[in-house]
């Protein structure tokens, strides 16, 4: 048995890493392995009328957990082209895991925190995004502000 010869209460960062990241937009906070924990907090560019593609991961499924705020997660049914878009007001500490291939966004409130665990290999080579019509667009707005009321 070994004594911490510092601060009783400080870890080695052989043993604990902590991270946390308070700027807006996206950010990848641990690699290890095959996968990857980021965190995602509101930017404007994700408000529904400034969304203007959507998103698929080949190669992984990609999980979200709601921690703070408000996220609604929006689906594209559809291939080569999205011909359905569902939408789904995530609610906090539940697990919301996109299949492989299947196109997605969100939009989120202000101060909204999610995380979000991928493959470490996630990236545009792997992703590739889609243009929305604007009638697609127009559904994004009209979705948030049903659900959003």
């Amino acid at each position: 048995f070994r004594r911490n010869k510092g601060n009783p209460m400080t870890i080695p960062t052989t043993l604990l890493e902590m991270h946390q990241y308070s700027e807006e937009g996206y950010k990848s906070l641990i690699d290890y392995g095959a996968w990857r924990v980021a965190i995602l907090r509101y930017i404007d560019e994700l408000l529904p009328e400034n969304i203007s593609k959507m998103q698929r991961h080949n190669e992984t499924d990609e999980v979200f957990v709601l921690l703070k705020g408000r996220c609604i997660l929006f689906i594209g049914e559809g291939d080569e082209r999205i011909a359905q878009i569902y939408a789904e007001d995530m609610k906090p500490l539940k697990l919301y895991n996109v299949k492989r291939s299947c196109w997605h966004t969100h939009t989120l409130s202000e101060g909204t925190i999610v995380l979000i665990v991928e493959n470490r290999d996630t990236s545009l080579n792997n992703s590739p995004e889609i243009d929305l019509t604007p009638l697609q667009i127009a559904s994004l707005e009209e979705l948030t502000q049903n659900l959003w009321r």
